[in-house]
């Protein structure tokens, strides 16, 4: 069995909201650090996760593309399918990839519940090609007022699997998971309903 070994970077502020921003540069003198320790460490790989505006992206991906390792983009999106910044999830992919000749590896989507971001994509497109990565709460429930819920909402779980089984027709998925509100349950029917149709998954 191959083992990859996988550093997680987060936002430098809130994982839902853009408050203060930087620029590309900014924030690849700000992550460096990280990305740096993880390549000593024999970190195969960098991971950011929850991103929430193109710049810091691209910011973290120059900095992996410092350090020689392969990077994943994953962004969060509202219920309107768009980044906190108000980008689109295409528009945020092609603003990194111009910003880094193309050096992520591929970009994912996370913290968000496939019906809040399935009016956006579009599998024809160029940047869809891109996305092979999704990690979506149970929840449908914005994240403002996840930050105030004091029960957990686990959703519609097969309704979940369905939505990533449809998915899966739009992008070549290789990473599948769950975010808010999901636990085993959530992943195991998402299993059944990817492998039920074939498909495979990856890094």
């Amino acid at each position: 069995m191959t083992a990859v070994i996988d550093g997680v970077i987060g936002p430098r502020g809130d994982g839902y909201v853009v408050e203060a921003t930087m620029s590309a540069s900014e924030a690849t003198d700000y992550h460096g650090l990280q990305a740096r320790a993880f390549a000593d460490a024999g970190a195969d790989m960098i991971s950011a996760i929850t991103m929430t505006y193109s710049d810091e992206a691209a910011g973290v991906a120059l900095a992996a593309q410092t350090i020689g390792l392969p990077v994943v983009i994953s962004f969060t999106v509202e219920t309107d399918g768009r980044l906190p910044s108000g980008e689109t999830i295409g528009a945020a992919i092609a603003a990194v990839d111009d910003a880094t000749d193309d050096w992520p590896a591929y970009y994912m989507i996370n913290c968000a519940h496939p019906t809040h971001f399935l009016g956006q994509l579009d599998g024809d497109a160029a940047w869809a090609r891109r996305v092979r990565g999704l990690r979506a709460n149970a929840s449908k429930l914005s994240h403002a007022e996840l930050d105030v819920a004091t029960e957990l909402d686990r959703g519609d779980i097969a309704e979940l699997a369905t939505l990533y089984r449809e998915l899966a027709t739009l992008f070549d998925l290789r990473v599948v998971g769950g975010c808010c509100g999901t636990d085993h349950d959530h992943v195991a029917a998402i299993a059944t309903a990817l492998i039920g149709a074939g498909v495979t998954t990856g890094v």
